[in-house]
């Protein structure tokens, strides 16, 4: 269980996470939606501890993480693998490399620097790409794929990572809709065949009815809504964005990715 506990963070005046209180399952996939400066980039990266949290505390099977310093947070960060909208791969290295660049925590720097992976790891990196279609791009340079298939490999760096959690800030957002499904269909897959926790911030509401069974809503760094998609009508949608249904601003056209 990931718990938050009135969890803020604040950047100078502008409070990002606004006393957000929150328990996630084990094994739940939740979409995150609002608007642009809406806290939910903020909020996964506090869960990650990448960015600190000003108050309040992050707790997950009962203990506290928001104190962990050294290994501790480093192991918590293995933990919690992050996934990001511009991909973060090394575009001149091998698929494979990058992929096993997840597998870097607890490991000797110096066989590292010269790509020295133990065998066993070669493969299960080779695993994790075959099960996202990716297996026959291994040995070509990541910056030669698309950006759908770059986040796949992104994904199979994550899952490297033996995760708990996976964070997903805005994992489709450069993607067309034929790229994105395929993200979402993995992300969704790693859910349900290893009970991973996947919270996943989203713009496209199409997307966060079709494949997270919770939605959570934020405005102005607070949680304004948290239910099942059915519960998200126009009423919920209005006060999520802040506006009528007509306005040009919500994401209503983002239905077709559905």
């Amino acid at each position: 269980m990931l718990e938050l506990r009135a969890l803020t963070k604040s950047f100078g005046d502008t409070i990002a996470v606004d006393n957000v209180s929150l328990s996630i399952p084990k094994g739940e996939m939740v979409g995150i939606i609002g608007r642009s400066g809406a806290g939910k980039s903020t909020l996964l990266r506090t869960i990650n501890r990448l960015a600190e949290p000003d108050s309040g505390d992050i707790l997950w099977d009962g203990n506290s993480v928001s104190g962990l310093s050294g290994s501790a947070l480093r192991n918590w960060r293995r933990q919690t693998a992050m996934i990001f909208q511009q991909f973060q791969l090394a575009p001149r290295l091998d698929v494979l490399t990058n992929v096993l660049i997840g597998s870097l925590h607890g490991r000797p720097v110096v066989p590292t620097l010269f790509k020295q992976f133990p065998a066993e790891l070669r493969a299960r990196a080779f695993e994790e790409l075959r099960s996202l279609d990716m297996a026959q791009f291994a040995l070509q340079r990541a910056q030669t794929l698309s950006g759908g298939q770059q986040q796949r490999v992104a994904i199979a760096r994550a899952m490297m990572q033996n995760p708990d959690i996976i964070l997903a800030d805005e994992p489709i957002s450069s993607l067309d809709v034929s790229n994105a499904n395929t993200v979402m269909q993995a992300l969704q897959r790693i859910n349900r065949e290893r009970g991973i926790t996947v919270i996943v911030n989203l713009h496209t509401l199409g997307v966060a009815r079709r494949y997270c069974p919770r939605i959570i809503g934020m405005i102005s760094g607070k949680i304004v809504f948290d239910g099942p998609p059915t519960a998200l009508n126009d009423a919920a949608l209005s006060e999520i964005y802040r506006g009528p249904m007509d306005d040009p601003d919500m994401p209503e056209h983002y239905e077709a990715a559905a």
